[in-house]
C-alpha cells in the first residue's frame, strides 16, 4: 500500500468557459480504492477522462503506475479498466460473446480468452445467464457484467464511473461486494460517486470534488471528525413555521448555527448530549416540542453540506432545499 498507483498534479481542463478542473491533486496508493464525491457537475467523469486518456489536460500532469497520461498514452490504456456511467456493453450479443469480444479487441492470445471469460462470468455471478443476449438483463446485470468486461485483460488500476448509478439496494450491495474482492486481490479503484453512503462504505481515502477543485481530502472517518462527534436532528413534520422558530431559538443556544431543511433542525457538536438536553428544555419551555428526537454520528453528506453549503444531489433524489437557520 506504500506504492502510488495514481498521481495526479495540478490538473485543470476547461470545456469553454468552463473550468471543469481547477488545478486539482491527489495521489492513490496501490490495492486501494480512492472515492472522488462530489455532485454533477462537479468534475468527478472529466477527471477520469484524463486520467484514462481519453482527452488531454490544459494544465499539470497526471500518471498512472509512473506512466504519463499524455506522454504514455498507449502504456497507460494496457493497464486500466474503465466502467463508464453507463453500460457499454452490446445488447445484441450475449454475454459470453461481449466478454470474448473485449478479449480479442484486447488483442489476448485466443487460447486465454474463454477461460478468462468463464471465470469472469462465474466471479460476477453471470454464468447462468452466459448465453443469453443481454438486452434480457436486468439493470444490475448489465453493470455486472460492464465491470466484467473492464477486467478482461486483468487491469492492476481499474477507474469506475458511478457504477451503481440507478441500481436498487440489492444490486449496489453486491457491486460493493465485487470491488472489495477486487481490491483484496490487488486491483487499484478509482471511484466517482454521488453516494455518500457509497464512498463510506467502500473508499479507504476520500477527495470531495466540487466546481472542479478538491475541496477535502482524507478517510471518511477523517472528514467526518472535522464534524464534531454527534448530530443532532429536531423533527418538526409538516410544522414548517414551528421549525423556524425553533431554529431561531436553538441559535443563540448553541456556538455553531443549526441546519434548517424540511422541517428538521440539525445541529451538530462535540457535546451532543449537554446540548441536546439543554435544547429540549429549552424548547420545552417555549412551546416548541419536536415531534421527533434523532442523535447520530456525522454522515459524509454532513461534511459535503459543511464544506459547500449545499448537499451533494444523490442520483433519483432531486434537489435539496436547504438554508441555514440565521438565512
Amino acid at each position: 500500500m506504500g506504492d502510488v498507483a495514481i498521481r495526479v498534479e495540478d490538473l485543470a481542463k476547461r470545456f469553454g468557459p468552463v473550468a471543469a478542473l481547477d488545478g486539482i491533486d491527489f495521489e492513490v496508493p496501490t490495492a486501494t480504492i480512492f472515492g472522488l464525491l462530489g455532485p454533477n457537475g462537479a468534475g468527478k467523469t472529466t477527471a477520469v477522462r484524463v486520467l484514462t486518456t481519453i482527452i488531454p489536460p490544459d494544465r499539470g500532469r497526471a500518471e498512472v503506475l509512473g506512466h504519463d497520461v499524455v506522454r504514455d498514452a498507449d502504456e497507460v490504456r494496457l493497464r486500466i479498466g474503465l466502467a463508464g456511467q453507463s453500460a457499454a456493453v452490446d445488447e445484441n450479443l450475449t454475454g459470453r460473446e461481449n466478454l470474448q469480444l473485449i478479449g480479442r479487441l484486447a488483442q489476448m492470445p485466443g487460447r486465454f480468452i474463454a477461460p478468462r471469460t468463464d471465470a469472469l462470468l462465474d466471479r460476477f455471478e453471470l454464468a447462468h445467464a452466459a448465453d443469453r443476449p443481454v438486452r434480457t438483463y436486468s439493470g444490475g446485470m448489465r453493470r455486472r457484467l460492464d465491470v466484467a468486461a473492464s477486467l478482461v485483460h486483468r487491469p492492476p488500476v481499474l477507474f469506475l464511473d458511478e457504477p451503481t448509478t440507478g441500481l436498487d439496494l440489492q444490486s449496489r450491495g453486491e457491486l460493493w461486494t465485487m470491488i472489495r474482492e477486487l481490491v483484496d486481490a490487488g486491483t487499484t479503484v478509482l471511484l466517482t460517486t454521488q453516494y455518500l453512503e457509497e464512498a463510506d462504505r467502500l473508499a479507504h481515502r476520500v477527495a470531495v470534488v466540487d466546481q472542479g477543485t478538491v475541496i477535502a481530502e482524507g478517510t471518511p472517518v477523517e472528514l467526518k471528525s472535522r464534524m464534531g462527534a454527534t448530530v443532532v436532528e429536531l423533527g418538526y413534520g409538516e410544522q414548517q413555521q414551528q421549525a423556524v422558530k425553533a431554529a431561531d431559538l436553538v441559535a443563540r443556544l448553541t456556538p455553531g448555527r443549526p441546519e434548517l431543511e424540511f422541517g428538521t433542525v440539525r445541529i451538530t457538536s462535540n457535546d451532543g448530549s449537554r446540548i441536546l438536553v439543554d435544547t429540549l428544555r429549552s424548547l420545552d419551555a417555549a412551546d416548541l416540542s419536536p415531534i421527533t428526537v434523532a442523535v447520530r454520528e456525522p454522515s459524509l453528506d454532513d461534511v459535503f453540506l459543511a464544506l459547500t453549503g449545499r448537499h451533494a444531489e444523490a442520483p433519483g433524489n432531486g434537489k435539496h432545499s436547504t438554508h441555514r437557520g440565521d438565512q
